[in-house]
Parts: C-alpha cells; sequence; structure tokens
C-alpha cells in the first residue's frame, strides 16, 4: 500500500480531485461500493467546506489499519477564521453561507470517526475514517 496523499484544496478542481483521490484509496482498502459513496461524499463535503468558510487548506488521505482490517482516514485542515460555537456548526440546517447546512453533520453521520478541533481565528482541523 502506497503512503499518505496531501493535496491542496484551492478551487473547485481541487475538490473534486479529492473525490477521485479518496475514491482510489477506498477501492484499495477493499471497501464496497457504499462504504465507498459514504466516505467520497463526506471527504466531498469536507473539503468544500474548507474551501468556501475556510479560504483553502490541504487534505491528507492516507490508509488508517492494516490490511485486511483496513480504512481510509483523511484530515482536513485550513488556516481560515475557525468556528466560534462547533455545537451550533454541528446541527443540520446551520449554515454561515448558502448551502443547506447539512456538510458537518452529514459528514460525521457518514463515518465511523469524526473529530473537529477549531477555534476562532486558528483555523479548522476536521478528520473523518471509515473502512470495513
Amino acid at each position: 500500500m502506497r503512503g499518505p496523499s496531501v493535496m491542496p484544496i484551492r478551487s473547485g478542481e481541487d475538490v473534486v480531485r479529492i473525490r477521485q483521490e479518496t475514491r482510489r484509496f477506498a477501492i484499495e482498502a477493499g471497501m464496497g461500493l457504499v462504504d465507498q459513496t459514504k466516505l467520497v461524499t463526506a471527504a466531498s463535503e469536507l473539503a468544500r467546506n474548507t474551501l468556501t468558510h475556510g479560504g483553502g487548506g490541504e487534505a491528507t488521505i492516507a490508509f488508517a489499519g492494516v490490511p485486511p482490517r483496513c480504512g481510509v482516514r483523511i484530515l482536513f485542515q485550513d488556516h481560515g477564521p475557525g468556528i466560534a460555537d462547533i455545537e451550533q456548526a454541528m446541527r443540520d440546517g446551520y449554515t454561515t453561507g448558502k448551502g443547506m447546512g447539512l456538510g458537518l453533520g452529514g459528514s460525521r453521520r457518514l463515518c465511523k470517526e469524526f473529530s473537529i478541533e477549531s477555534k476562532p481565528g486558528s483555523g479548522t482541523r476536521v478528520t473523518i475514517a471509515h473502512g470495513t
């Protein structure tokens, strides 16, 4: 298995590339189609949040565990304004933009592991993991 992939998030094209790379990792990890789709959907939402709300950043995609019990872990990191109230931001329907407000909470529900660290002025780090 290959090492981690570090990818910039600076444009909509980068969001597409992260979706594609996430799917490649999920396939290589042996995930079924449903788990691939869950992970790719969560990654897409979080990459878009990193771009839209964090002003861009990066994603690090890596394998979690060892075969045959292998999964994929992704860290999204930005240096944007941060999130003042994480609990509020996690609520479905809450948005600071024009979206539906399902990105963070939806991503949490799609993955087996989800963690978020943020504070105003210090950016945001979101880590997700999913696997077989």
